[in-house]
């Protein structure tokens, strides 16, 4: 009885360089890196600043009344 042959590891480039993959295990394509993007929610590039100006002004809520 002897053992079965090894499966050559399939790999994928990527930014940090060569990585191999689980056996059984496809690459993901762009496609589906884009689609996965598209799905999900949008965010901002920067932290929003806060709106502290009227009705808005969370600063002055939280002031005491000077009577």
């Amino acid at each position: 009885m002897s053992a079965p042959a090894p499966v050559p590891l399939a790999s994928e480039p990527t930014q940090e360089g060569e990585q191999t993959l689980v056996p059984g295990v496809r690459p993901v394509s762009q496609r589906e890196r884009i689609e996965a993007r598209m799905a999900a929610p949008l965010t901002p590039r920067v932290p929003q600043k806060p709106l502290n100006v009227g009705l808005f002004d969370e600063d002055a809520r939280n002031q005491l009344d000077l009577f």
